[in-house]
């Protein structure tokens, strides 16, 4: 086996999805913890006492105790080198997480052991069953009070619609368990509680089920309950077959708690073990790249600005697809259709920084960006000269104007708005014949215009005013003659706006509207998605 081969074996790249709310910061952290990459976890619930998940960087994720970007964490663990995407659980923030999930290749599903499947569980787990992407089940919080281990097992079957396998099944009862039942080595895990609240490994006793210690530790009544659970799985579960998984069809499911490390090196082992290492990637033409192509390629899936204040730096996240990354390299950028050096690499535990020399396929890197990086851009070495598909776009559902409270500050209030509608956090569209001072920005949910109006004043410091606007509705327009769309009919109650590539779009407050714009205009078309049949 070849170098590269063997180091694209050796990484696993996965997304951490989840409804709010259901301990998926904490996980990350927990992993990160057995990982050796810290070495005392702060409870997230700790926030009064200003101990912050180590994956919540921004001020407002602090205050709030919610993520609302994708954190990038690697680390090393038992030869392999984990790339964790921690995602936002916030439905507002959906749009980050769907492009960051073009960068995993597997997703962890967090499910609340008390609440099961929530909605918006179920929508990111849609858009990883529509990828085909393998997904892995941990249901946590198991230190409380919950359902029943087979319900929960049954609600995601049916719900979902996927087959389920428990690997590991929870030893106890309602909210005391004593460890897992891992059912491929049949081995016992039983933990001994501590004073550290999780922010420490658990220690632990492992032998195998008919090692005689096993029932004398955990006492004659769970251990019979354990043996009919377990008859009762073998009998009437699905079987397992490794094949089922990588194809996103059946969902190992573990069972644990995040805060209380219960069960989370079990997962972290058997997840390792069974995911899929760097999968092949389509590119525009439909054509597939493998990662052991030994020449270089990537893409660039999410940008921030401000990760340090200090320094007021933009950081461009790019997943390295195929070959070897080198530091201070020169690539062919497919947008601009030039050649960029892909300086000052950077990757991350957080806040921690380390520079990278090298990097392989399914590895995240950061990198400084001074403004020439955009959401879904290639590179590629000069020989390949290569596009990935497209990202998705989603249409915006709520619309407000933003212009500065103060006119002074008005090239701090138009950089931040630029800078941040490249990262992706808001839409921004401009009217024509209206100065740069005012401009329409769209978001999916309310949450965002929050972390906007935040972010200008905590990062640029221009202040804002915001006006919502009742438009509900954002269409690409096209139209033959480009004319026709200047002297559109019908839009007394809608207006028409011109996205970052100047391409129209008509803003209404309906359906119905849409309608009276179409009869009014022959030869009209209206687009969901943009598309540069719609560039004027």
């Amino acid at each position: 086996m070849s170098e590269l081969k063997e180091k694209i074996e050796k990484r696993r790249t996965f997304a951490i999805i989840s409804h709010p709310d259901a301990g998926k910061t904490t996980l990350t952290e927990k992993l990160l913890l057995y990982g050796g990459a810290i070495h005392l976890a702060g409870s997230v619930k700790a926030r009064k006492a200003n101990k912050h998940a180590v994956s919540d960087w921004m001020e407002i994720e602090k205050q709030r105790g919610i993520s609302v970007t994708s954190s990038v964490l690697q680390f090393d663990y038992q030869g392999y080198r984990v790339n964790i995407l921690d995602t936002p659980g916030h439905q507002d923030f959906s749009e980050d997480t769907y492009r960051t999930l073009m960068a995993a290749d597997s997703a962890v599903m967090l499910i609340d052991a008390a609440k099961g499947v929530e909605p918006q569980t179920k929508k990111l787990f849609w858009v990883c069953h529509r990828r085909h992407l393998p997904i892995f089940t941990f249901i946590n919080k198991l230190d409380r009070f919950g359902r029943e281990p087979l319900d929960l097992m049954e609600e995601v079957e049916k719900i979902l619609q996927i087959k389920v396998y428990p690997i590991t099944w929870p030893v106890g009862l309602d909210g005391k368990y004593k460890g897992v039942y891992n059912r491929l080595t049949r081995e016992v895990s039983l933990f001994k509680t501590d004073a550290s609240h999780g922010s420490k490994q658990l220690e632990e006793f492992s032998a195998d089920i008919d090692d005689p210690r096993i029932k004398e530790m955990i006492g004659d009544e769970l251990f019979e309950a354990l043996l009919g659970d377990i008859e009762l799985l073998d009998m009437a579960g699905e079987e397992f077959h490794i094949e089922d998984v990588l194809k996103g069809e059946l969902t190992p499911m573990f069972f644990g708690s995040a805060m209380t490390n219960f069960g989370v090196q079990e997962f972290l082992e058997k997840f390792l073990e069974m995911s899929p290492a760097p999968q092949p990637r389509t590119l525009l033409n439909g054509d597939v790249l493998e990662p052991d192509n030994p020449l270089f390629s990537a893409f660039v899936f999410k940008i921030q600005a401000n990760m340090n204040p200090a320094h007021r730096d933009r950081i461009a996240f790019m997943r390295i697809c195929s070959g070897e990354f080198d530091k201070g390299m020169t690539v062919y950028h497919a947008q601009s259709g030039k050649p960029v050096k892909l300086a000052q690499p950077q990757q991350f535990l957080a806040q921690e920084r380390t520079i990278v020399e090298k990097a392989y396929p399914g590895d995240i890197i950061g990198l400084f960006d001074p403004g020439i990086f955009g959401i879904g851009d290639s590179l590629s070495d000069d020989k390949l000269k290569l596009r990935f598909e497209d990202f998705p776009v989603f249409p915006a559902e709520i619309f407000a104007r933003v212009q500065p409270k103060d006119s002074l500050k008005r090239k701090q209030f138009e950089k931040g708005i630029l800078q941040l509608s490249q990262e992706g956090a808001v839409q921004v569209f401009t009217q024509k014949h209206v100065g740069l001072e005012s401009f329409i920005v769209g978001v999916v949910g309310q949450l965002q215009l929050e972390v906007l109006e935040y972010r200008l004043k905590n990062e640029y410091n221009a202040q804002l005013v915001m006006t919502q606007l009742p438009f509900t509705v954002a269409r690409w327009v096209y139209a033959e003659k480009p004319e026709d769309i200047e002297k559109l009919r019908g839009l007394d109650n809608g207006m028409l706006v011109y996205d970052k590539k100047d391409r129209p779009v008509i803003l209404v407050n309906n359906e119905w509207a849409l309608n009276w714009i179409l009869q009014r205009n022959p030869g009209l078309e209206f687009l969901v998605v943009p598309s540069d049949k719609a560039r004027v």
